[in-house]
């Protein structure tokens, strides 16, 4: 007889684990499937942990190297220590890996070491031994795409999985793609020492983004080295044990060229991985994209089995699938969560930030949306000057009418730890006024959002 379960989650990324702890600490028997070595998934094992841990390294080394001086702090001659650096980077992972099953151990949610397949609705098969639960969900992530003719070995053409593992910093790193993934690890090797250039297909980086912020970085990332290569299309590679040679040809058409690289990063995009679940076979429907098909409260095409993260729609974003993943555990229980998907943030983890939350000056032009604008730049915050971080700014946009808060966008200075002050306001339907009358401590990089708030109105104080 099958081990029987209230909830089964598949995946234990931050939507699944977070799924799955909500759902124990509701009082319901839950499992979880991972066939990772360690809990946490992408994210926390090859993605967004050990990135951020690279850029904060490859931060002070830039410091150290070229900026401490002019704080009256000399250190002499600064070297890479790179093996030491991934060797940090490492522990970081396996404290935070360990973490998850600590919780899992707390929470009493039992961990299924392997593969999953759904052998039908209520059924989960793991490694040779089947499972029953009410409830089954599928919290499995999501995959580096592919490009036809760019053929990964994660050696000398890698994912973001290989550029976290370099063993040493290549002369010259080719990032295929301007998103928020080749930004990131194209400025971490750039810091180290390499010639960074960015291939995009479209005319700007980081497409969806706010107009106005993505020319802002794009002036401030080439400042710091990085060359672009806009409205140009990669349509073949060939490896050697020395680099490898890329074929580009302008993205309208025209006559191809061959660019040299030590090492081509692929970060095209990611897309939903939902390998061997068995989804066809269940008839659990898929939209064009490969994405796993869900109404408003995560229910897929059949019933008893639901879908959160990155193999539904939405962003591809680790606090969006944590958020879903509550949120379908609560429901489960009885409970009737909600989630506003127009108050959850994105973040680029370079330096400066770039950081949003809601509607871009786009949007709202396309949809004949009356706004006002409010925007204030870091040059005139004290506590930036005094940090030596001036580029960037923060924008905020409110309905013309009533002034609440449709979105905002900040590049500068830990804009992704700023903008949370403005996702909280549009949780609550704050308006701009709401947000300037806030007293903010001073000096602080946060008073930068309130001079944007008073600039909705166009009374900002120190400009």
């Amino acid at each position: 007889m099958s081990e029987q379960f209230d909830v089964i989650v598949i995946g234990a990324g931050p939507g699944g684990y977070v799924c799955a702890i909500r759902a124990a600490q509701l009082g319901m028997k839950v499992a979880c499937v991972e066939k990772r070595a360690t809990l946490g998934g992408t994210c926390l094992n090859v993605g967004c942990i050990p990135s951020k841990a690279m850029l904060h390294s490859s931060e002070n080394f830039e410091a150290a190297r070229d900026h401490l001086a002019e704080h009256g702090v000399n250190v002499g001659q600064v070297t890479l220590d790179l093996a030491k650096m991934h060797a940090r980077k490492n522990e970081v992972v396996g404290a935070n890996v360990k973490g998850v099953e600590f919780l899992f151990k707390k929470n009493k949610v039992t961990w299924l070491k392997g593969a999953a397949t759904i052998t039908a609705p209520g059924q989960v098969r793991v490694e040779g031994k089947d499972y029953a639960a009410r409830h089954v969900v599928i919290a499995t992530g999501s995959e580096s795409i592919p490009l036809r003719g760019v053929e990964v070995d994660e050696k000398r053409i890698v994912t973001s999985t290989g550029a976290l593992e370099l063993p040493e910093v290549p002369k010259h790193l080719v990032v295929i793609g301007g998103g928020v993934i080749g930004l990131e690890l194209g400025s971490v090797w750039r810091r180290l020492g390499a010639e960074v250039t960015v291939v995009e297909f479209l005319d700007a980086i980081l497409p969806g983004m706010d107009g106005e912020v993505r020319k802002q970085f794009e002036r401030v990332l080439a400042k710091q080295g990085i060359k672009f290569r806009l409205k140009t299309k990669v349509t073949g590679a060939t490896a050697d044990e020395a680099g490898v040679d890329l074929t580009l040809e302008p993205a309208a058409g025209g006559t191809a060229e061959t660019l040299r690289a030590d090492v081509v990063l692929v970060a095209i995009g990611r897309r939903p991985y939902v390998e061997g679940l068995g989804l066809e076979a269940l008839g659990v429907e898929r939209d064009e994209r490969g994405r796993v098909k869900t109404d408003a409260h995560f229910a897929t095409s059949v019933p008893g089995i639901w879908a959160i993260g990155d193999a539904i729609a939405g962003p591809m974003l680790a606090h969006k699938a944590e958020d879903e993943g509550v949120a379908l555990a609560e429901q489960l229980a009885g409970q009737k969560p909600h989630i506003n998907y127009d108050a959850i943030p994105g973040v680029v983890y370079t330096w400066p930030e770039v950081a949003n939350v809601g509607a871009t000056e786009e949007e709202l032009k396309a949809k004949g949306v009356a706004y006002k604008v409010g925007k204030f730049p870091f040059t005139a915050n004290g506590r930036a000057r005094a940090m030596g971080d001036l580029d960037g700014f923060a924008k905020i946009l409110s309905d013309a009418k009533t002034d609440k808060v449709l979105g905002a966008h900040i590049i500068g200075p830990d804009a992704g730890t700023l903008i949370a002050e403005i996702v909280l306001a549009m949780e609550f339907g704050a308006s701009a006024e709401d947000v300037a009358r806030t007293c903010h401590a001073h000096p602080t990089l946060n008073e930068v959002v309130k001079e944007a708030a008073l600039a909705v109105d166009g009374r900002a104080l120190h400009i």
